[in-house]
């Protein structure tokens, strides 16, 4: 087998399980309408990180890390938005 074809296809799969592992806490956190659980710091550092992994990919053309991060992006983006949204009162 080629090898960027196996390097593209461990890209997608690796790209797909990280990227789908958000869904369950976006998911949590819609439906709960509760933010409080996710780490502010946490998450505003690793969208930011997503970001420039997004950036990274893009300067070198690689679809896979594209695909994967842009969708993380607005994933991550989207807990980001709830935990703005959602606030708790006390």
């Amino acid at each position: 087998m080629d090898t960027n074809i196996t390097q593209d296809i461990l890209g997608i799969l690796a790209g797909t399980l990280t990227t789908v592992s958000f869904l369950p806490q976006v998911i949590k956190t819609y439906r709960s309408r509760n933010a409080a659980h996710l780490s502010l710091g946490m998450f505003l550092l690793f969208t930011l990180g997503v970001f420039l992994w997004l950036l990274y990919g893009v300067s070198l053309g690689k679809l896979p890390m594209i695909i994967a991060n842009g969708v993380t992006l607005v994933l991550a983006g989207s807990l980001l938005f709830a935990k703005f949204m959602f606030k708790q009162s006390k």
